[in-house]
């Protein structure tokens, strides 16, 4: 069985949310927090098994822009300055698939480290966001 091939991907930045439409019907709407904390990058995932890191302090990120990579994927680039994640359709589609369980999961892992999903959390104050750049 293939992975589904996106149809549409459409970033709302007001919302900070991704809109992802696939050609087996399925549509799904990914926040960018989401998004960031399970970002395909080595940076999260870690380089094995095992390896993941629990990103906290991202309530109030948001995604600048995305690039497509080839025709199998796209790079989101975040306003906390995070764009090493490739989002391939298989992902994309994973992260829609599972976004309940994942997004229980996430707030299951937070409260267990004795972290928060508020930027505060992490520094004492609130963090910058970067918007995006001039042009």
């Amino acid at each position: 069985m293939s992975t589904p091939k996106p149809t549409d991907i459409t970033l709302h930045k007001r919302s900070k949310t991704l809109e992802v439409v696939f050609d087996s019907g399925e549509h799904f709407t990914l926040p960018a927090e989401y998004l960031r904390v399970y970002s395909p990058s080595a940076e999260v995932q870690g380089h094995g098994p095992g390896q993941q890191v629990l990103v906290a302090g991202k309530r109030d990120v948001g995604i600048m822009e995305l690039e497509p990579v080839g025709n199998y994927a796209v790079t989101l680039r975040f306003t906390d300055g995070h764009a090493t994640g490739i989002f391939s359709w298989e992902v994309l589609h994973d992260l829609g698939t599972h976004q309940a369980q994942n997004w229980q999961s996430y707030q299951d892992a937070l409260a267990k480290a004795g972290l928060s999903r508020d930027p505060a959390s992490l520094y004492g104050h609130q963090v910058p966001m970067r918007g995006p750049k001039p042009r």
